[in-house]
């Protein structure tokens, strides 16, 4: 048995409209899952995964929905090109709201600006949910998305991250075509 947490008031996200998401997942992993509303864990029977990359691949999708994504993005993680990564902002600033609240806003930037350049230019999905920043995103553009909301916690300018990302994402896009 596997015991997973995430937030309450995410559990009815999980579960969906007339358990649409739960019967999704369950269907596309080929197990059973039980979901405890009032304590917000997510129980998933491993002995009923006949791959363990399909078991691995749930937990992302629960942990992602649990971390703000909406079910269609968080089903992309059952895709064998995809990777997902949670930055948790107290790493970076500790627990003070006021500090973890104006990191947040440089990742979300002016009417979410810098999250839209970022998601666009690498082709990531990017949640901020609580004190966390979630990514969902190819395998070979994991690493620019990464290093782009890793730059902007720690404080670079958004120009220079924008540049960063761009430069980055054309030699993967040149050693691509090679």
């Amino acid at each position: 048995m596997k015991y997973l947490k995430i937030p309450r008031e995410r559990i009815g996200v999980l579960i969906g409209h007339n358990g649409e998401t739960k019967k999704k997942i369950e269907e596309m992993a080929q197990i059973q899952l039980e979901i405890d509303s009032d304590e917000g864990e997510v129980t998933i029977d491993e002995h009923e995964v006949k791959d363990p990359l399909l078991g691995l691949q749930v937990e992302d999708v629960i942990r992602a929905i649990g971390r703000g994504f909406s079910p269609e993005h968080a089903m992309r993680l059952f895709r064998e090109d995809a990777d997902f990564f949670i930055f948790d902002i107290h790493d970076y600033v500790g627990k003070k709201q006021a500090h973890i609240r104006r990191l947040k806003s440089r990742i979300i930037g002016r009417n979410g600006k810098t999250k839209h350049i970022i998601e666009r230019l690498t082709g990531a999905d990017i949640s901020i949910y609580g004190h966390t920043v979630s990514v969902i995103a190819d395998f070979e553009c994991m690493d620019n998305a990464k290093k782009a909301i890793d730059m902007l916690l720690s404080g670079s300018k958004h120009s220079n991250v924008y540049r960063f990302v761009e430069r980055e994402m054309k030699k993967l896009r040149r050693g691509a075509r090679v």
